[in-house]
C-alpha cells in the first residue's frame, strides 16, 4: 500500500515465507502436504460425526486419552467465536497452563490453525501428521458405511492427535460451522460456549435464527455449563430449552455485564462481569465477547480474576479491526454477514467519524453478498471489488453490479484484486477499509507484510 507505515499489531509471524524444500525425513514437502489437505475440499461439506468419529477411533480416540480427556471449552456461534477463543486461549497461558487453539479459516498460514502457546504447528508436524492418517481415510473410502473425510474432519483430527502429542491441559476448541453435526462436537468440554445467533450458512443450519440456533446448540452436552451471549429472543429460547433439557446450566450474557470506558486505536477499556481491564481488540461487541470469556474462564478454570485480567490485556487476534497506521489509514475486518458488517459499520463510525473512506470489498458468493454490500456501500466515498482468494469468490463485476444497486451515487469500480485496488485507490481517502472475507484479509496482511520487507530491504 503507498505511504504506508508502521502497524500497532505485529503481523511478521503471520506470513509464510516462500519455501520449496524438501523437509527432512520425508517424501514430500509441505507445499505438496498442504495441495493435499486442500484437494480433499473436492468431496464438500459433509455434516455429521459419523466419518470423523470412525477416523478418531482408527486412530486411538486421542480426544478421549490423557491429558486431553475433558480438557477442552467447545465454542460456538455466528460471529465472535475466534474472539473468544483468542481471549481464552490468552487467559489459559497467564493461569500456566499448555494452551492448544484450534480455529478457522486461517488468514495466511495453513499452520495458524493448529497452535500450542501460541506457537503454530510446525511444517513438518504437519506432513507428518497427514502421512498418519492419510491411508486411515483411505481404508474409510473404501468402507461403504463410511465415505471419504472432509478437509475438515481431516484437519480436526490432526488437531487432537497434535494435542493430544503436546500434551495440552486445556484445548479451546472452535467449531468450523453449526455445533450439531460439526467436526469438533466430539469432544466432552468443561463448558460449552455459544457466542451469539445470527443469520448466516443458511443452506447447512437453517433459514431462522431459532432453526440456526437449534445447530449450535448442539453442542451442549450433559451436565456441562453453557454461557451464550445469544440476545435474539427466540434463539435464546431454543438454547435455554436444550440446556435444561441437558440439565447444562446455563449462563446468559446480558447488556448490563459490559461497560465501555474508553479507548483508542491499540484498543480499549472496559468493566466486564466485575472486571475492570484492557482489552487490545476494538469495537463494542467485543466488550461483549470479553464478558463470555470471563465467564467462560471462571467456570472452567477457576483462576483468579487477576489472571483473567492479566489474559485479556494480552489477547492477540489480527484481522478483526486491525489498524495500520500510515497515509492513509488502512482498517481490515473480516466481517462476513451484514451482523459482522453492522458492528464493523459502528466501530468505523466512532473511530474515524465523518472521514472518507475507500471501501475494498471481496466476499465469496455463499454468503449474503447484498445483505453486506446494503451496510457498507453507501457508508463508503467509493468501492473497489475485488476477488477473494477462494475458488467460492463473488466475481468482482458480479459484486461491482450489486453495490451499484444497493448504493445508487456511490462510485463503484472493479479493480479485480487487492494488490490491484491498494495501488488504484482515491487518494482523497483517509482511510481505506478492506473487509467482506477472512480470506480477502490473510491475502491482504501478506502482501502489505511483503511489500514492507521490501521497501526495508530497498532501504
Amino acid at each position: 500500500m503507498r505511504k504506508s507505515g508502521s502497524s500497532p499489531h505485529p503481523e511478521s509471524a503471520l506470513v509464510d515465507p516462500p519455501r520449496a524444500r524438501v523437509l527432512a525425513s520425508h517424501a514430500v514437502t509441505y507445499e505438496q502436504t498442504v495441495e493435499y489437505l486442500y484437494g480433499i475440499q473436492l468431496f464438500g461439506i459433509k455434516l455429521g460425526l459419523q466419518n470423523v468419529r470412525a477416523l478418531l477411533a482408527l486412530m486411538g480416540n486421542p480426544h478421549e486419552m490423557p491429558p486431553l480427556a475433558g480438557r477442552f471449552i467447545h465454542i460456538a456461534g455466528t460471529n465472535g467465536k475466534g474472539s473468544v477463543a483468542a481471549m481464552l486461549n490468552a487467559i489459559g497461558q497467564r493461569a500456566g497452563l499448555r494452551v492448544g487453539l484450534y480455529t478457522s479459516p486461517h488468514l495466511v498460514s495453513f499452520c495458524e490453525r493448529i497452535q500450542v502457546n501460541n506457537q503454530p504447528i510446525a511444517e513438518a508436524d504437519v506432513v507428518r501428521l497427514v502421512s498418519e492418517i492419510r491411508p486411515l481415510m483411505q481404508r474409510l473410502a473404501e468402507m461403504p458405511e463410511h465415505a471419504h473425510p472432509t478437509f475438515f474432519e481431516a484437519i480436526t483430527a490432526m488437531a487432537l492427535r497434535y494435542f493430544q502429542e503436546r500434551r495440552c491441559e486445556l484445548v479451546v476448541w472452535e467449531t468450523g460451522m453449526g455445533g450439531r453435526l460439526d467436526a469438533t462436537n466430539v469432544v466432552t468440554p468443561l463448558v460449552s460456549v455459544i457466542t451469539n445467533i445470527q443469520n448466516d450458512h443458511a443452506a447447512y443450519l437453517g433459514d431462522t435464527l431459532a432453526k440456526i440456533a437449534m445447530e449450535k446448540a448442539g453442542v451442549i452436552k450433559p451436565g456441562v455449563p453453557v454461557v451464550t451471549a445469544a440476545a435474539d429472543a427466540a434463539a435464546l429460547e431454543v438454547i435455554a430449552r436444550t440446556a435444561a433439557e441437558a440439565r447444562a446450566p446455563l449462563t446468559v450474557i446480558r447488556p448490563d455485564d459490559c461497560q465501555h470506558l474508553g479507548d483508542d486505536l491499540c484498543g480499549q477499556r472496559i468493566r466486564v462481569c466485575g472486571i475492570e481491564c484492557a482489552v487490545p481488540l476494538l469495537g463494542a461487541h467485543q466488550a461483549t465477547n470479553a464478558a463470555t470469556a470471563v465467564t467462560a474462564a471462571r467456570l472452567a478454570l477457576k483462576v483468579p480474576d487477576e489472571m483473567i485480567r492479566q489474559g485479556l490485556a494480552r489477547t492477540r487476534w489480527p484481522g478483526r479491526f486491525h489498524v495500520l497506521s500510515g497515509e492513509p489509514t488502512a482498517v481490515l475486518d473480516g466481517a462476513h454477514n451484514p451482523a459482522a458488517a453492522e458492528v464493523l459499520a459502528a466501530t468505523l463510525e466512532r473511530h474515524f467519524p465523518g472521514q472518507r473512506v475507500t471501501l475494498i470489498l471481496g466476499i465469496l458468493r455463499d454468503k449474503d453478498r447484498e445483505g453486506i454490500c446494503r451496510v457498507l456501500a453507501p457508508r463508503a466515498a467509493e468501492v473497489l471489488t475485488v476477488r477473494v482468494p477462494s475458488e467460492r469468490t463473488t466475481n468482482p463485476a458480479e459484486l461491482a453490479e450489486i453495490c451499484r444497486r444497493v448504493a445508487p451515487g456511490v462510485p463503484v469500480r472493479n479493480a479485480n484484486t487487492v494488490a490491484a485496488a491498494l495501488e488504484e485507490y482515491d487518494m482523497q481517502s483517509s482511510v481505506v477499509l478492506v473487509t467482506g472475507s477472512l480470506f480477502l484479509v490473510g491475502e491482504t496482511l501478506a502482501l502489505v507484510q511483503r511489500r514492507r520487507l521490501e521497501a526495508g530491504i530497498n532501504q
